[in-house]
Formats: structure tokens, C-alpha cells, sequence
């Protein structure tokens, strides 16, 4: 885990300490954990987050079939 020591103005301290007792944590490095968990799921391109390549390697193993043309897609299509 990577260590870092964070300037916060006033303002910014204030609103740790909300989020600190909103979300009923132990201390301020966790409130800012959340936060930037919060940032990281809304503002993150799907590709760029973790959970992506876990979703990838799932479908990568998963079962395909081949079709030489789109009239044999559309023949199995309509058959199932």
C-alpha cells in the first residue's frame, strides 16, 4: 500500500471529517479511501477499472461458436 502525506485546507479537513462521521469510520485516511472509491466508480472508463479485466477474462473463457457467414448466424438464430 502506498503511504502519502496530503495537505488539506480547511474546507477539504472539513469535509473528511464529515464523511469520516456519515459513514461512521475510523479515521480520516479511511474517509479519503472512500472518496476516491466514490470518484474511481463514477468518473472511470469502465476499461480502466479492476473489476474490467476480471469481466474479460470471464467472457474469454466462455463457450463461442464459429460461423462461416451471417446466412449460417441467422440459420442457428433461428433455429434455437
Amino acid at each position: 500500500m502506498a503511504k502519502a502525506v496530503i495537505d488539506f485546507d480547511e474546507r477539504q479537513d472539513r469535509v473528511l471529517t464529515i464523511v469520516k462521521g456519515k459513514y461512521g469510520l475510523g479515521n480520516k485516511s479511511e474517509a479519503a479511501n472512500l472518496i476516491v472509491a466514490k470518484f474511481e466508480e463514477a468518473f472511470l472508463e469502465p476499461e480502466l477499472r479492476p473489476e474490467y479485466k476480471e469481466e474479460i477474462l470471464k467472457v474469454d473463457r466462455g463457450k463461442f461458436e464459429k460461423f462461416s457467414s451471417v446466412k449460417e448466424l441467422r440459420k442457428a438464430l433461428e433455429d434455437a
